[in-house]
């Protein structure tokens, strides 16, 4: 840090004023100095309070109200609680859970074990595999600390509501509600003893895990042949959380445990080994795994993300090195794969009506394409497992079965067990849909290529730029609102036309009759859908947890059509055009991916 001018008393108390609220800072476990020439970083620091994205509130680990630390996790805390007591009657006898992962900074001395003993000072429970947790125990919600794949500086508080999904509108704005409502910490906040010392606490880990583990016996479908498999999978679990239970689900399905990577078995939160601690970002971050698969001969490797929610899969092919499936790519398999033993347990075609599948609007349409040709239902929703767990919970309540959902971020959900994405039980799932696959001579990228043939190519392309000013991130989007004057959109990209366009950050969507979108309103973040005349479709939005802008492009061909090479080619310029004209990368100064 440059030369600080220090305020008049090291602890002085400073105070800012929103339009409806006064904010006292308190001790963030650190001096607040007054730099000249941050005053921008102050404002994003103290002006702005962390808000609900696609998975809870995140932020780096660091001092102010944007940012996760002791004091904004307090306040957090008691405005859930706050929000809880007013709506749920018998609060205190369902109890809360907590969960916690393995991020942490060391200079702050912010952790994740460290925030959720914070929550639980207010909430006296703590507990992991939440979501299930959560519907197992009929609790009236659940906290989990974590950031999931982000940079290791961050971390989160993700919600759930007590169906097991993640928290939705309107209780989302409604506990930020009572989160500003609720800024001076409570006496007794700070004690860090309460929760060893309180008789409320239990730690019921081991039981919801046994009880995890027998309910996968619903998603497994050839115990007896998993025992007899010859294949060897290699397991990594990203410095994270997942080693112990994709242990235990292999075994749970009949398979030996899975080779760990040594490196990335433990925790770490500094994420040693890896560029970043997402295993979306392929074969650069998957090297670890895949040197040691080649050594132990093992043809498949499976890595879930730090949190274990995500899935990332790679299968080395004969001679050709190693094919790391993408997330559209792996749920048409896996889809596939749940289809296929679904009509194997329901031979009557009539059974199929009550079956649905989900996937967020800027996934692969390959679902759509099954449910064309095999009756059952498909729906999409807005991106993040918060809108598919919350749907799901719908649907069943009117006897709906949904065998399984995803989003194309290596996020998926075989059968319904739990209402969020899960890597844990998507890692066996994967396991057993090869070891039947070998048993017909078939690798999993061979059968991907025998989906495609019967269903039609999905080719699609998905990556991001980062862009770290919120301003110009507005004036990006705003740009393409008013391309053509006020309120007109854009009528073409390069050379390609565009029929429709979706933009559910305003609601207006030119393919309906009446111009208004279908899907919910999602005015915290950007999202525009573009449908082009050659029948590609792309999507920009901004992300919910991460800076950056994602671009989505797919073509979606007929059954029978084979020329891919053109199909690649046209997405490509599709692609291109998208981004060189849309978002301007040197114009915007936008960072490309970089992994």
């Amino acid at each position: 840090n440059p030369p600080a001018v220090p305020l008049r008393t090291p602890w002085e108390t400073l105070t800012f004023t929103s339009k409806n609220n006064k904010w006292n800072i308190f001790s963030f476990s650190l001096h607040f100095y007054q730099y000249e020439g941050h005053v921008v970083e102050l404002r994003r620091r103290l002006c702005s309070r962390m808000t609900f994205g696609t998975a809870g509130l995140r932020a780096e680990m660091s001092a102010g109200f944007a940012c996760i630390n002791d004091l904004t996790v307090i306040q957090s805390t008691q405005g859930m609680y706050k929000y809880l007591a007013k709506y749920v009657p018998d609060l205190k006898t369902r109890g809360l859970v907590v969960g916690f992962d393995t991020r942490a900074q060391t200079s702050s001395g912010c952790t994740s074990e460290r925030t959720s003993v914070e929550s639980c000072e207010l909430f006296f429970q703590l507990f992991a595999l939440q979501p299930y947790a959560v519907m197992k125990y009929g609790a009236a919600a659940g906290v989990m600390i974590t950031a999931s794949h982000n940079r290791k500086e961050d971390n989160g508080y993700k919600v759930y509501w007590h169906n097991g999904a993640q928290i939705s509108s309107p209780h989302d704005k409604e506990i930020l509600r009572c989160i500003e409502e609720s800024s001076e910490p409570w006496p007794g906040s700070w004690n860090e003893d309460l929760v060893e010392s309180s008789r409320l606490r239990r730690d019921p880990l081991e039981d919801v895990c046994r009880s995890y583990m027998e309910e996968l016996n619903t998603i497994c479908f050839h115990r007896e042949l998993n025992t007899m498999s010859p294949l060897k999978f290699v397991h990594s679990s990203f410095h994270g959380v997942g080693h112990n239970y994709v242990q235990r689900a292999f075994q749970q399905f009949g398979f030996p445990p899975p080779i760990p990577v040594p490196e990335q078995k433990d925790p770490d939160p500094d994420f040693s080994t890896v560029s970043c601690p997402n295993p979306e970002e392929g074969e650069s971050v998957l090297e670890l795994s895949l040197r040691l698969a080649e050594r132990e001969e093992a043809r498949i490797v499976v890595a879930t993300d730090p949190d274990a929610d995500r899935l990332a899969v790679a299968e080395q092919n004969d001679n050709c090195g190693w094919k790391v499936f993408t997330g559209n790519e792996l749920a048409a398999l896996l889809g596939w794969w749940m289809l296929f033993n679904w009509k194997e347990a329901h031979p009557d075609p009539a059974d199929t009506e009550r079956v649905y599948m989900l996937a967020t609007t800027v996934s692969s349409k390959i679902l759509k394409a099954f449910a064309r040709i095999e009756g059952f239902h498909f729906e999409e929703t807005l991106p993040g497992f918060k809108w598919i767990g919350n749907r799901i919970h719908e649907l069943t309540k009117t006897g709906k079965e949904v065998i399984f959902s995803f989003e194309e971020s290596i996020g998926f959900l075989c059968g319904n067990m739990v209402l969020d994405k899960d890597g844990v039980s998507t890692a066996a799932v994967v396991a057993e849909m090869a070891a039947y696959l070998h048993t017909k001579n078939l690798s999993m990228n061979q059968q991907l290529i025998n989906i495609y043939e019967i269903y039609g190519y999905h080719i699609s392309r998905t990556s991001y730029v980062i862009c770290n000013d919120p301003p110009t991130i507005h004036r990006i989007f705003s740009r393409l609102r008013n391309s053509g004057g006020s309120g007109v959109y854009p009528e073409s990209c390069g050379d390609y036309c565009i029929t429709h366009i979706r933009d559910v950050t305003t609601g207006y969507d030119s393919s309906q009759p009446d111009k208004k979108c279908v899907l919910p309103l999602s005015r915290n973040s950007q999202m525009v859908t573009f449908t082009f005349q050659n029948g590609i479709v792309a999507t920009l939005r901004t992300s919910g947890t991460e800076p950056k802008i994602k671009y989505y492009t797919e073509f979606c061909a007929a059954p029978g059509e084979r020329d891919i090479s053109s199909l690649e080619e046209e997405l490509r310029k599709v692609t291109a055009a998208l981004v060189e004209e849309f978002l301007e990368p040197e114009k915007n100064n936008l960072l490309h991916r970089s992994v």
